[in-house]
Formats: structure tokens, sequence, C-alpha cells
């Protein structure tokens, strides 16, 4: 008995941790953080199916002007984020786009609006694991121009601004101190969310495609929270046009 190698468990069969088999899927996932939000995903589709519901990661399948879909949580933060890559790429995944929320750095951007990822600051440790820590986590440039041309469609027709630029991705949501905050606002991120780094590295030395468009559930800097009514319901108009925006760009580039 040697040493196990996790890189080689499980290819080509039933996955661990999503519960997802080979020919279950689609070459494309839509990616959002809640497995309650799946089912949002999934009403833009048509013929939705659930293919499985393990932990956080919840799957289902459908078509979107004729091309299938795949729709899987992720969970919070980026562990469970590169479980979910990672075993998706071994059923046939090869292009991500992560859907989610995000909180603003900079003064002007307003609950709802939509920020699509230009490149991620590490600040998690799983990312550690796969790269050194000088190596860039970048989106997939193709998929993230795409995404904003058609955020920048999108946007207008539900009153949201769209903006494009770096964020940060974090490991501890409570640990994120004003000082902190001001910090990351300083050096001119305009976002922090906790999933995009590892989708990114993961997709990059997998030689998979990744990509992110979020709305913005609140400002750090500003005030704004999702705990005000208002904050919420125009996050969730934005949850919206940026499952539009990633549906457009799914069928555009064919993924």
């Amino acid at each position: 008995m040697g040493v196990v190698d996790k890189n080689s468990i499980g290819v080509g069969g039933r996955q661990f941790h999503i519960g997802v088999a080979p020919g279950e899927v689609s070459t494309i996932a839509l990616m959002p953080g809640d497995p309650f939000r799946v089912p949002l995903v999934a009403g833009y589709l048509q013929d939705a199916r659930e293919v499985a519901h393990q932990r956080e990661h919840r799957t289902m399948v459908g078509t979107y002007k004729g091309r299938e879909i795949t729709v899987t949580s992720t969970g919070m933060g980026c562990p469970s984020t590169a479980i979910a890559v990672e075993e998706l790429a071994r059923v046939g995944v090869t292009s991500f786009i992560r859907v989610g929320s995000t909180a603003a750095l900079q003064p002007g951007i307003n609950p709802g609006d939509l920020i699509v990822s230009q490149g991620s600051f590490r600040n998690d440790g799983t990312s550690d694991m796969y790269v050194p820590k000088g190596y860039p986590a970048v989106p997939d440039l193709e998929i993230s121009l795409t995404l904003e041309r058609f955020a920048r469609e999108a946007g207008p027709r539900h009153d949201l601004n769209v903006h494009a630029g770096i964020n940060v991705s974090d490991d501890a949501f409570y640990a994120e101190s004003p000082a902190w905050t001001e910090q990351m606002s300083a050096i001119g991120l305009l976002n922090v969310e906790m999933e995009s780094s590892a989708m990114f590295i993961v997709a990059r030395q997998r030689k998979l495609r990744a990509a992110m468009i979020c709305s913005v559930s609140s400002n750090l800097v500003a005030g704004t929270s999702v705990y005000d009514d208002e904050a919420h319901r125009r996050l969730a108009t934005g949850w919206g046009a940026s499952i539009e925006a990633a549906l457009e760009t799914a069928v555009a580039l064919s993924l």
C-alpha cells in the first residue's frame, strides 16, 4: 500500500463530494455559492432537473437557447469551491462562471450593481496549496470580456450600473475589520468575495476556463448593507441580471 494520490481517485466515476457522474452534466457550469440559489438559476432554463444534492453542492441541468447548462453550488469559501471545480472537471465540465454576491470596496458602487472580475487578490489559503503566492489569479479573458458586454446590456434594463476590475477573495468573513477594509479599498480593489481566487487558480492549473460576475450585496466603505430591505431588493435584481449575462455568454461562446 502506497501513499494515496488524490488526483487519481474517482476519475471517470461518480464524484465523492458533489455526487455527479460523467454524462450527467454539460461542459459549462454556472456556480452560485448558495445551494438554495441553484433553483433560481435553473428557473431561467428549460426542462431543468436536479442531478444531485450532497453537502453544500447542489446540481441542476437544463437548456438555454438550445445549449445545455449545468448549475452547481460551490458553498461558501475557497475550499469547497476548489472541490466543486475539481470534481466537475472530472465529469466533463470545461468552463465555469461564478454568479454570486459580493461586497463593494469603492465609493459609488451600489447594492445590485454588477461587477465582472478582471482578477483576484489571493487572500485565501486554498490557492496557496496549488501555486506560489506570487502566482496571479486571473479569469479567462474572452469569457470575462463577453460577460462584461452582456452585463452592460442587461444592467441598464434593471437600473443597475456595471463595473469591472480586481477583487479580493478572503477566507474570514468576520475578521474583515474596518482597517482591513480600508486597506483593500486604498489599493484599488473593487470588491470582496470568498470563492473566485480558488476557481481561477484551479481552472488555470487544470487547463480549464473560469470567470465571475457578481451582484453587489453591500458597500463596506459607504455603509450600505444587505440587511436593508431596499439593498436586498436590488441584490435580488442584480442576481437576475448577472444570470442573464452568464447564460448569454455561455451561448455566445458555445461554452
